[in-house]
């Protein structure tokens, strides 16, 4: 789940979507990375690489296990992208240190599922289940810290709804590949249609953010 961080959309110079100027940010990487991540499109691109492979996993549901591990590993591995890219989003340390921390557990789990010793259905349960379990309880505690976020409902869902999969695919391991990966496809669609809405959310509140004050009743346009 990438989701952006903040009491409310930054109002500086640097377009946070569709633009290319970012001024004196330009030369300051992790700046750029901060103004990418709060993108509204950057978040739509995490939601869309979640949302995809949760729709080709539903759709061939009887490919081979190695077919899943491929699918699911190459989604851990983008989402790890997503994730530290909007880390640096993150005004607190302590929370762009989290979101690195998570960042690196995304990729470490899709290499781990890329890997053939361990594409079996309890390791593919695994790994998943924990990362999406630690992942929820992070972005929890974000949503909940940040009581004037813009987006606050549709982050608070998205949490939720990680820490019930990663639950539920923790403590009911599917006994076969066919049942695993329908579990897995379900999930990982609801998640990614999840963080559409919070993009859409993210993209309305940026529009407010950068609509031109009303004018006064004695003040000229």
């Amino acid at each position: 789940m990438t989701m952006p961080h903040g009491s409310a959309p930054p109002t500086g110079p640097e377009p946070l979507s569709g633009g290319t100027a970012l001024g004196p940010a330009a030369d300051d990487p992790a700046r750029v990375l901060a103004v990418l991540g709060r993108s509204w499109t950057w978040i739509m691109g995490a939601a869309i690489a979640t949302l995809v492979p949760g729709v080709l996993v539903l759709v061939w549901p009887d490919e081979t296990l190695h077919v899943l591990a491929v699918l699911i590993g190459l989604y851990l591995l983008v989402t790890g992208m997503f994730r530290f890219v909007s880390s640096f989003s993150r005004d607190e340390h302590g929370e762009r240190f989290a979101g690195l921390l998570l960042a690196v557990l995304y990729v470490l789990a899709g290499v781990l599922c890329l890997r053939n010793p361990l594409q079996t259905i309890a390791a593919l349960s695994l790994i998943v289940g924990v990362v999406w379990l630690v992942s929820g309880v992070v972005t929890l505690h974000t949503a909940l810290a940040g009581r004037d976020m813009p987006h606050r409902g549709f982050v608070l869902a998205a949490a939720l709804l990680g820490i019930v999969a990663g639950i539920v695919v923790l403590a009911l391991p599917a006994e076969s590949a066919r049942a695993l990966t329908r579990l897995l496809g379900l999930w990982l669609v609801l998640l990614g249609l999840v963080e559409m809405a919070t993009a859409f959310a993210w993209r309305a509140a940026l529009r407010r953010t950068r609509a031109p004050a009303p004018h006064g009743p004695d003040e000229t346009p």
